[in-house]
């Protein structure tokens, strides 16, 4: 049974790394850069939008397709080798329900997440991006 408490965060290792502290070469993604454009583009996109209509079912379709695409392609301006990408996107009708979510990753230091919510008096809309170093 959880009892809402937290473990104190787990250090990689304890052992001595075998290579020197010099900075990593690696490529990093700046998550920063990319939350403030998912903030934007949710509330550009969604701003006035409402929950369809059966019949208009599609317009969801339509919006999680755009919002998915246009993240990946910042995604790709902002760093465009190195990484691989994912990007979820979930929009659902707002019935005044409350919601919540975690993740839990184990990777590299420079792998990045990036999460954004939006909501108005109709939808719900979560983004989620991972960037992932491949090389």
């Amino acid at each position: 049974m959880a009892s809402g408490l937290r473990s104190p965060p787990t250090p990689r290792s304890s052992a001595p790394s075998p290579r020197p502290s010099a900075p990593s070469p690696r490529p990093t993604f700046d998550a920063d850069l990319l939350r403030a454009y998912m903030k934007k583009l949710l509330q550009t996109t969604l701003q006035t939008a409402s929950w369809p209509e059966a019949r208009e079912r599609d317009k969801v379709k339509a919006w999680m397709k755009e919002i998915g695409e246009r993240v990946k392609e910042r995604m790709i301006e902002i760093q465009p080798r190195g990484f691989k990408y994912i990007v979820l996107t979930q929009i659902n009708e707002n019935l005044g329900q409350g919601g919540r979510a975690d993740l839990v990753c184990h990777w590299e230091d420079s792998d990045a997440v990036a999460q954004e919510v939006f909501a108005n008096d109709s939808i719900i809309c979560i983004c989620v991006a991972f960037a992932v170093r491949t090389i």
